[in-house]
């Protein structure tokens, strides 16, 4: 694993969560296809450019796409 091959798997992950609803973590890596690891990797690399969302229901944890509101 390396750099360029976290952004790819970010993208991919970025792409999937581009569908405006909350997945969990299973389900997301069963969309994806990625193994824990990078899978892992990717959802940091996301977390650190701000760009998801991380919620908690029912015990339940979701991954989500967070909404950029820009009024200026």
């Amino acid at each position: 694993m390396n750099r360029i091959s976290i952004c790819r798997n970010a993208h991919l992950v970025y792409n999937t969560l581009g569908y405006n609803r909350e997945w969990t973590y299973t389900e997301l890596k069963h969309a994806t296809g990625l193994p824990d690891r990078d899978l892992n990797a990717a959802i940091g690399w996301l977390a650190h450019e701000g760009v998801i969302c991380f919620g908690n229901e029912s015990n339940e944890r979701y991954i989500s796409l967070g909404v950029n509101v820009y009024i200026g």
